[in-house]
């Protein structure tokens, strides 16, 4: 395999895995398990006819992402009792969210650090609950504290002492330094409570930050997984007659209608995601960029394309911050190794 294209058309259509030869397998599992994907891709094809021992490595993928789906759920439930004694319900994003509301994009999905959404005005609060509770800063030097709490969207991460797991305090979805500037107290105001003490973004907020996490926040590292979530939420959601509606005026609240564009249009290309044509728009020549980008994986798992990566690596600093301000920090971070 040159890329993750056939990963794509497995997570897509499992019957396109019919055929596949031992070593189509490999390929397939290695760039999986590359991109972090073999635990949703073995729930896609449970039902299957699969070779035993591709049989038995999917099996491993599902457990392993149950065992990660148990701890992410306790992680979420620590962070509920630290914060319950001051009245603050933390919003959860990304995995987490998907995990605990039990929504499709949770089916197989590995769950990172937790994230979580507080209005910014009670930072200075939580973060104090959360160091009583055992937590302890993953990056402690002056410079970068003071970055964070500068010009970040989110507090230094913080990493427990006992159990491991990390958690972000984030008071909006891109940094403070961004060109784009997502209404943070919209996406608060707008939150939905899913259990006593913990809320959700509302369905289309939640596209909207999956969009921006996407392509207005990074280097797309991990984008073929994040591109997953988007397909699997609007299948869900697209069901609420109004959904397109309220996406579209959403992605104009918060200032990313392009990113949301872009990641209709790449999920519709790359996994056959219902999309509303008006809101995805065209730009099939740019969309080709990305698409390289999300799949460049060989047939072993590697990494591939290293100046596509390289571009997509410039865009993302260029993004999150002006060019003298960039260069500085960078500057300072390459004395810092």
């Amino acid at each position: 395999m040159r890329d993750a294209r056939a990963l794509a058309a497995a997570l897509a259509d499992p019957v396109s895995t019919l055929g596949l030869a031992p070593d189509g397998w490999t390929s397939l599992l290695a760039i999986a398990r590359a991109e972090r994907l073999d635990g949703s891709l073995a729930y896609r094809l449970a039902d299957m006819p699969l070779p035993a021992p591709v049989a038995r490595a999917l099996e491993d993928a599902r457990a392993r992402a149950e065992f990660g789906r148990t701890q992410a759920l306790w992680e979420v439930e620590m962070a509920r009792r630290a914060l319950a004694p001051l009245g603050i319900a933390p919003i959860l994003l990304k995995g987490s969210a998907f995990a605990f509301a039990g929504l499709p994009a949770a089916i197989g999905r590995v769950v990172g650090d937790l994230d979580v959404l507080l209005p910014r005005d009670r930072l200075d609060e939580a973060e104090a609950a959360l160091l009583a509770a055992g937590f302890e800063w993953a990056k402690d030097d002056d410079y970068s504290q003071a970055y964070y709490r500068r010009w970040m969207h989110e507090l230094p991460p913080l990493v427990h002492r006992d159990r491991g797991g990390m958690i972000d305090v984030h008071h909006s979805i891109l940094p403070l330094t961004a060109r784009r500037r997502p209404d943070a107290a919209a996406l608060i105001e707008d939150s939905v409570e899913i259990a006593p003490g913990l809320r959700i973004l509302s369905p289309a907020d939640m596209i909207v930050h999956a969009a921006t996490h996407l392509f207005a926040d990074g280097d797309l590292a991990g984008g073929l997984r994040n591109l997953w979530d988007v397909d699997r939420l609007l299948r869900l959601f697209t069901a609420t007659p109004d959904f397109w509606t309220r996406l579209g005026a959403r992605a104009r609240r918060h200032q990313m209608v392009e990113p949301v564009a872009l990641a209709l249009r790449l999920a519709d290309r790359l996994f056959a995601t219902p999309v509303e044509p008006r809101l995805a728009g065209h730009d099939r020549m740019r969309d080709t960029l990305f698409v390289r980008r999300l799949l460049a994986r060989d047939g072993w798992g590697r990494a591939t394309r290293p100046f596509n990566r390289l571009g997509f690596y410039v865009r993302s600093h260029w993004m999150r911050m002006p060019p003298l301000m960039l260069a500085r920090h960078l500057w300072i971070k390459a004395r810092a190794k």
